[in-house]
């Protein structure tokens, strides 16, 4: 992983929307990038996509959140996406998938 992690105290006090659309935006760039033949941008984007749903999924486990599943659930379709051989199938969806989130934390969702 990169050098540059993110701060946990910060992210935690942001709602699940706007943790999971901050992630979709790295999603985006490390789809984009991969679109584009920038394996460097992509690999730096997997990186900070992954710390974010890592400190997601720390934060949710220490509040026993039922939400905890499904973000483990996204962060392996995420990584499968890069490494399964299936990226032009799906990469719309996860990318559809994480935009939901942006929209409803742009649209004021209370978790």
């Amino acid at each position: 992983m990169g050098d540059h992690r993110i701060d946990r105290e910060a992210w935690a006090k942001l709602d699940i929307f706007n943790q999971m659309g901050n992630i979709g935006s790295e999603v985006g760039r490390a789809i984009k990038s991969r679109r584009c033949g920038k394996l460097d941008r992509m690999d730096n984007a997997i990186d900070r996509a992954l710390d974010l749903l890592d400190a997601t999924i720390e934060n949710l486990a220490g509040q026993h959140s039922p939400r905890l599943k499904e973000v483990l659930r996204a962060r392996e379709e995420f990584l499968r996406l890069f490494f399964d051989d299936r990226f032009d199938e799906d990469a719309d969806n996860i990318e559809r998938y994480f935009m939901q989130f942006a929209i409803a934390a742009r649209n004021g969702a209370v978790a």
